[in-house]
């Protein structure tokens, strides 16, 4: 339970799909998290403030000084309520980030940003924690599906292999990627110009979105990409 995710049993729903195991976090909590989170950077930054204010010198003197002087206890009450609200804005995007797993005995659904993708039995070889994210692997060793998860690992494994698929706490193909650096050999024709804009797109505050959709046609030429801090991995699965 709580901000880690909780599991539920469901019962059956569309004919032939079974008991469906729902894993997802808990929207209030999570909004709740933050907000305490926010009020408590909203404290601090009075004590902050007052601290500046007593040196004969420090960088941000200014505003400081000028927040300091609110009369207490408004600038507290002021400060703390101000770091709940962007608290609370904080949270309303970490719910809608966040990764919900439906699991049963013929699919996988993941669900986030208001969008889900829904595989069956057989497109799923091998379910995957790879650092913080969640892999789904094909049987041919490509990722069908790869995404940013603070779910349970436990829960999430317990949650698989109680529906009869297979879960790793570790890629078995990650000794398989090699680090990209333009122009390298051995990628197809056509991904070495994705991997340059995907790497232009990552270091922009907006780019998440054109690097998912990058990954997905790299993935449509056959490489596989896993991130690494700044570094982009690649690897291309061996053609049966």
């Amino acid at each position: 339970m709580g901000a880690r995710g909780r599991l539920e049993k469901v019962g059956k729903g569309d004919p032939g799909v079974g008991d469906v195991t729902v894993l997802k976090e808990s929207a209030w909590v999570l909004t709740l998290f933050w907000v305490a989170c926010g009020a408590v950077v909203g404290w601090l930054v009075t004590l902050l403030a007052e601290w500046l204010v007593t040196l004969s010198w420090a960088p941000l003197r200014g505003p400081a000084e000028l927040l300091t002087s609110v009369p207490e206890p408004w600038l507290t009450i002021g400060s703390v309520a101000v770091g709940a609200a962007v608290g609370l804005v904080v949270g309303f995007i970490a719910v809608h980030e966040s990764l919900s797993v439906c699991v049963s005995d013929g699919r996988v659904v993941l669900g986030v940003r208001d969008s889900s993708q829904e595989f069956g039995r057989d497109e799923i070889a091998l379910a995957v924690r790879d650092g913080k994210q969640l892999v789904l692997l094909g049987p041919d060793g490509m990722e069908v599906a790869r995404e940013e998860c603070h779910l349970s690992w436990t829960r999430l494994a317990d949650a698989f292999a109680a529906h009869g698929f297979r879960w790793a706490d570790e890629d078995p193909h990650r000794e398989e990627f090699r680090r990209w650096v333009p122009g390298m050999p051995g990628l197809p024709v056509g991904a070495d110009a994705l991997l340059r804009a995907r790497a232009a797109a990552r270091e922009k505050d907006e780019g998440a979105a054109d690097a998912r959709e990058l990954r997905g046609e790299l993935l449509g030429l056959g490489v596989v990409v896993r991130d690494e801090k700044e570094r982009q991995y690649w690897r291309v699965p061996p053609r049966s």
